[in-house]
């Protein structure tokens, strides 16, 4: 018996692993790499990267479904809402809110994966969300034991937010998917 229900299923929970690792790897590397990098031109052009990884992310996504207009109008809308909240947030708030929106989304997916029956998109993505919510908890609360870290509840809240929005915005575009292209 497989712990997965299908091979796509395996990769996407990989992939949350992968990111959930990248970002507990922060915990020893965050502050050393901090220092290195407190020129704000080079962490701007490190943000620029993963902003443009992220854009790639989402068009090659977007190019295999192949999406209509009103598909589009959506993603353009989500991305000015992310946008929005990228240029008023600092960077550490930054960087959260794109770590826990890829975490929150593989985590997702993975759960419909598992469920197959997309009709039924609530409980995957209230169990996403929690799930989302433990691990950024988890993240900050290790903070709070290490000397070189600094615990910051608000950091729980962008981590939560940025699952939200993430899943919020994926639920939108599920709908979308379903809605227009049975009127075609």
């Amino acid at each position: 018996m497989s712990l997965f229900t299908s091979s796509k299923e395996k990769k996407l929970w990989l992939y949350a692993l992968l990111v959930c690792v990248a970002i507990l790897s922060t915990l020893a590397l965050g502050r050393p790499l901090q220092e290195m990098l407190r020129d704000q031109n080079i962490q701007a052009v490190f943000f620029l990267l993963g902003m443009i990884l992220t854009a790639a992310t989402v068009t090659v996504h977007g190019l295999s479904v192949r999406p209509g207009k009103t598909e589009m109008s959506i993603w353009f809308g989500l991305a000015a809402v992310y946008l929005m909240f990228i240029f008023r947030m600092g960077a550490p708030e930054r960087s959260h809110l794109i770590e826990y929106s890829v975490l929150a989304i593989f985590i997702y997916k993975a759960l419909l994966e598992r469920l197959r029956d997309n009709s039924h998109f609530l409980l995957p993505a209230l169990i996403a969300f929690a799930a989302t919510t433990v691990i950024g908890v988890f993240d900050e609360s290790i903070q709070k034991l290490l000397p070189s870290r600094v615990f910051d509840p608000l950091d729980m809240l962008f981590n939560s937010l940025a699952a939200f929005m993430a899943i919020s915005g994926s639920i939108i575009l599920q709908w979308a998917r379903k809605k227009f292209r049975k009127n075609k």
